[in-house]
């Protein structure tokens, strides 16, 4: 596939390896200041696709998200996150990478290349119209998202993308693109750096709004989280505390008798 020009775009500086620490410090975090308002442009896009997701969820569906590389390493983490902060089962919101596993931590030779594999690795989740698939990839070219976008469409599955170069094959088998531009990488084609982080932000949106619109958080605060850890059983505690007005030890004895946050409040309140 031929390569878009926005996220291969020569960056804005040069020589690099003849500035300072601080100079590389000062023009990276001048270029992360455009990620964000490049986010911005493109909440409509986000919104019509979660509020469809929400609904499908309701009723048995699941998000899938899939990439390559950084892309795919994105949806893994926030997938992975559901769990821990809301309460859900892993098995709601699924992050899948080119090359599996194995390419979480080391990047598998031409994994990426693959046209049929994303498919495969869908089927393996029984996966069906009820469900929702979001393809990530920065320069909307990688085969493995592409395809992977185009067999969902064909089985009448609902797909988003999420790239940084507008027209991209990827948007042509996505309901619903969300085309981010970011102008040029401060390393020439490093897509791990602005379009990475405008994809994390994009995904914390996704997941978060779609856990939130499932009844997942009370107010402002994590109910469902599981307590997995000492940091967040202090947290539970205290947001215990703060919602029914009593002491640290009261809270720490209703949340050990119920269990969770949530169950405290629906309980004692």
């Amino acid at each position: 596939m031929k390569i878009r020009a926005h996220t291969e775009a020569p960056s804005n500086y040069r020589n690099l390896e003849h500035m300072s620490v601080a100079e590389i410090l000062f023009a990276m975090n001048a270029e992360d200041h455009k990620v964000a308002q490049a986010v911005a442009l493109v909440l409509e896009p986000i919104r019509e696709f979660v509020e469809q997701l929400i609904p499908k969820v309701k009723n048995g569906g699941r998000l899938f998200y899939i990439g390559a590389g950084t892309s795919g390493r994105l949806g893994i983490i926030d997938a992975s996150e559901c769990p821990p902060t809301f309460g859900v089962s892993p098995d709601i919101v699924i992050g899948l990478m080119a090359g599996g596993d194995l390419a979480i931590r080391k990047a598998v030779e031409f994994a990426e290349d693959s046209e049929t594999n994303a498919w495969k690795d869908l089927t393996k989740y029984f996966i069906g119209k009820e469900d929702c698939v979001v393809g990530i990839a920065a320069s909307g070219t990688t085969p493995y998202v592409v395809y992977g976008l185009e067999a969902c469409q064909n089985h009448e599955i609902t797909t988003a993308c999420i790239c940084s170069n507008p027209d991209s094959p990827v948007t042509k088998f996505a309901n619903y693109p969300i085309v981010v531009e970011l102008g040029p990488e401060f390393l020439t084609g490093s897509t791990r750096l602005k379009s990475g982080s405008a994809q994390k932000m994009i995904l914390n949106m996704i997941s978060t709004s779609l856990m939130i619109g499932l009844g997942r958080v009370k107010d402002h605060k994590m109910v469902d989280m599981q307590l997995s850890n000492q940091k967040l059983l202090v947290r539970g505690t205290a947001m215990i505390q703060e919602a029914l007005q009593i002491s640290e030890n009261e809270a720490q004895e209703l949340l050990q008798k119920h269990g969770s946050v949530r169950a405290v409040l629906d309980r004692e309140k």
